[in-house]
């Protein structure tokens, strides 16, 4: 990043973006998560610090499907994955689009930090037709 910014502007920042995600380290420790009020995968307060495994149900198939992403960005294989879901959102329950991505995280030198999970309800840019500029 060039330049820097206080912590508050910071954590403002990570609020506001329209991007709800969720960080664990290099031991697939949960770390942190962000919009905890208004997030789409709602997560109990109780889960810092434990292993993100233990977010999916054992017999479920995202669990497979999270370990070998997990391994495949340890060993450098993989550093990104895309998934996207039709889920009930909103008000009115109606199915919208989420976009669910899987970051690794890495230091300067490549080596792997974590990953970083978000996930995005991406119905209305789906919906975006056109242009509108910004001197519109």
């Amino acid at each position: 990043m060039i330049g820097s910014v206080s912590k508050e502007i910071l954590e403002a920042m990570l609020e506001t973006i329209p991007i709800e995600f969720s960080v664990v380290d290099a031991k697939d420790e949960v770390l942190a998560w962000n919009k905890h009020e208004t997030r789409i995968f709602k997560r109990p307060e109780a889960i810092v610090g434990l292993d993100v495994r233990n977010l999916h149900p054992e017999k479920s198939k995202s669990l497979e499907k999270v370990k070998t992403i997990l391994a495949e960005m340890k060993v450098g294989t993989c550093d990104k994955a895309n998934f996207w879901i039709d889920l009930p959102i909103g008000e009115g329950r109606r199915k919208e689009k989420v976009l669910i991505q899987y970051f690794a995280l890495r230091d300067k030198d490549g080596q792997y930090l974590g990953c970083m999970a978000c996930s995005q309800n991406i119905a209305e840019i789906q919906a975006l037709s056109g242009e509108h500029r910004l001197i519109d």
